[in-house]
């Protein structure tokens, strides 16, 4: 009989067939309070890959710590096969004060591979890489727009990386979108050390959307299928094909005033569509938004009033690669 592979995490033994709660310590409150970011485990009793859902990255980004909450709950994260890890909030420190950043004022999503003497969001980066990161074979990291910019569902991959293709087909979006590496991101380091990431991104902060949360869900159940690690009772996969965006364009206002959508997320345009309206607040100017290309809203400026230059639609395009790609969350 094949030995079960030996796995300790944050000084833990993780036994075949258990489950645990364990806490990552990074450092603590001005009040000498220890903060603790809570680490849930389950191991199945046949070895298996090690998927890591993860979430709360930025502490105001809502929808995903909803995601892996609700996976946490209906316990679909318990596998036949492997382990799944599930980090419902990363940056403990921001999702305390509702703040995307970490009392430094610094991105824990800017500040991989970090140090262990470095800044508070280095000091995370670090623990994350030495205690999490070595045990894991997949991450499904979660994120969602600014407060004001809502993106439709999607996933972000490097169309250039076939098993990257693959494994976001499996978790089947609405919209896959290219999005090179970006230096010092999660997604950059956890893909430097051989590990398939992929990034999620859906509605906006400071919200829990339905659609948005089921999308997420889903597309872990799809994943956990894809993997051989567990099946389901329903039915989990789509009849749906993913739309992937190799290219994209924000398009920003040419004027400040009051700004009108008259599109919603996901949906498809044609060049010179009329997309939105931007007036002053006294009735005497009007101007129309007209869509730049062809492609598919992904993001939307839901501010009621935008200042010129201000990005008001991120349009995507399936046809070519023209436009800058993506930054992310």
């Amino acid at each position: 009989m094949k030995a079960i592979t030996k796995m300790e995490i944050l000084g833990q033994i993780i036994d075949p067939g258990k489950g645990y709660q364990l806490n990552m310590n990074v450092a603590k409150l001005h009040t000498h309070t220890p903060i603790q970011v809570p680490v849930f485990i389950e191991r199945s009793k046949k070895d298996g890959p090690v998927l890591l859902l993860m979430a709360g990255m930025h502490g105001d980004e809502i929808n995903g710590v909803e995601i892996v909450r609700r996976i946490i709950r209906n316990k679909y994260n318990k596998p036949n096969v492997g382990t799944v890890i599930c980090l419902p909030v990363f940056n403990i420190f921001g999702f305390l004060n509702i703040s995307r950043a970490l009392p430094d004022g610094r991105d824990l999503n800017r500040s991989f591979p970090g140090s262990k003497n470095g800044s508070l969001a280095s000091q995370f980066a670090y623990q994350f890489l030495k205690e999490i990161a070595p045990h894991v074979d997949y991450v499904l990291d979660f994120h969602t727009g600014a407060r004001q910019r809502n993106n439709a569902p999607q996933v972000r991959c490097v169309l250039k990386d076939p098993r990257s293709v693959e494994f976001a087909k499996a978790f089947n979006p609405p919209f896959i979108v290219h999005s090179n590496l970006i230096p010092k991101s999660l997604r950059d380091a956890m893909i430097t050390r051989g590990k398939q990431i992929l990034l999620f991104e859906g509605g906006k902060a400071d919200s829990i959307e339905e659609n948005i949360v089921h999308e997420g869900v889903m597309g872990v159940k799809r994943i956990l299928v894809h993997l051989g690690m567990r099946s389901f009772k329903e039915k989990v996969t789509s009849d749906r094909e993913s739309i992937i965006l190799r290219s994209d364009k924000w398009m920003r206002a040419l004027n400040s005033g009051l700004f009108l959508s008259y599109v919603q997320n996901g949906q498809k345009v044609r060049k010179n569509e009329m997309i939105g309206l931007i007036t002053d607040p006294f009735g005497k100017v009007e101007r129309k938004v007209k869509a730049w290309e062809d492609g598919y809203i992904f993001c939307i400026n839901e501010s009621p009033v935008v200042n010129k230059g201000d990005a008001i639609f991120h349009i995507g395009s399936s046809e070519r690669e023209a436009y800058k790609v993506v930054s992310e969350g």
